[in-house]
């Protein structure tokens, strides 16, 4: 499959500072990536260089088929910045009404834009009256004018409660079902845990880590943790055969090595009828981006 963004062996220095290393990567139609990293991994420079704000002093880029920045290019992609910011002056509706006459589209669909993001009800108030929450709303409405072939989102869910930021990566799932490739930033790893196809992890501009979240599990080979309950008082016996174990807020806890997984299983199904529940929690992408980020010294 013909990739939406294709990026190989990038770099980028600023006054001989290099901000981006040697970085590779592909996002497919459909796909939805994560891009992780610290502050000043060059989650930033990346963004800005796929939008053709700046330059790489090497590699190549290609962005639906085009060089970043061109028409060809600007025409398929859109991009929300972490903090949106908008004419306060201007109702929702006129901003996005502005926002589609700048594009070319018809300003009939500006309605149907707002209600996707859950805006219609305050579409006709001044956008000086919106919440932060509703601001970056109206940024994710602008970023989806004119079905855009590849969305470039930085922190799209800064400022949302818990309610908007389920519709909001519902929204980003029937993007990506329609074909849409997605590239986004985030630091709130346990919404992008669930949510994404691929995960990139930055660190001092080199990309350290890529794949999917089984992928990174098996390369960074992190303790696998189980939590154990017992029947009717056999902690004791429970103990005895898996003597690893150790008492936590009423329950047994084990770990184990990814390569011993499966065999720390059988040991405990042999133990079942003395057991009233056993709980298998896999490293976390907290815990994997943490690994891979001190792997690189960060």
């Amino acid at each position: 499959m013909t990739s939406t963004l294709t990026i190989s062996h990038l770099t980028k220095a600023f006054g001989g500072v290099k901000a981006l290393t040697d970085v590779s990567l592909r996002v497919a139609p459909g796909e939805r990536v994560a891009l992780l990293g610290h502050n000043g991994a060059g989650k930033s420079t990346l963004m800005k260089v796929i939008l053709g704000l700046i330059t790489a002093d090497s590699g190549e880029i290609s962005v639906c088929g085009a060089a970043p920045g061109n028409a060809a290019a600007r025409a398929h992609v859109a991009y929300l910045p972490e903090n949106a910011a908008f004419h306060s002056a201007l109702t929702g509706l006129e901003q996005i009404t502005y926002y589609m006459r700048l594009r070319n589209e018809p300003v009939s669909g500006a309605m149907e834009l707002l209600d996707r993001v859950g805006l219609a009800h305050a579409a006709k108030r001044r956008i000086g009256t919106y919440s932060k929450g509703m601001r970056q709303r109206v940024g994710l409405a602008q970023a989806l004018i004119g079905q855009p072939r590849l969305l470039v989102l930085d922190e799209p869910t800064s400022g949302l409660d818990p309610v908007s930021r389920r519709d909001f990566y519902e929204l980003l799932d029937g993007l990506a079902a329609d074909g849409a490739a997605i590239l986004l930033s985030s630091h709130a790893l346990t919404e992008v845990e669930a949510r994404t196809d691929q995960l990139l992890i930055l660190s001092g501009g080199k990309m350290v880590a890529e794949g999917t979240l089984p992928e990174l599990r098996r390369e960074a080979a992190l303790p696998v943790s189980m939590q154990l309950h017992a029947l009717n008082r056999y902690d004791t016996d429970i103990m005895a055969a898996l003597p690893d174990a150790i008492r936590v807020n009423g329950a047994l806890n084990l770990t184990c090595s990814q390569d011993e997984k499966l065999a720390t299983l059988a040991r405990i199904s042999s133990l079942k009828a003395k057991l009233a529940d056993v709980e298998v929690i896999p490293p976390s992408l907290e815990d994997i981006y943490s690994h891979f980020s001190r792997r690189d010294g960060q």
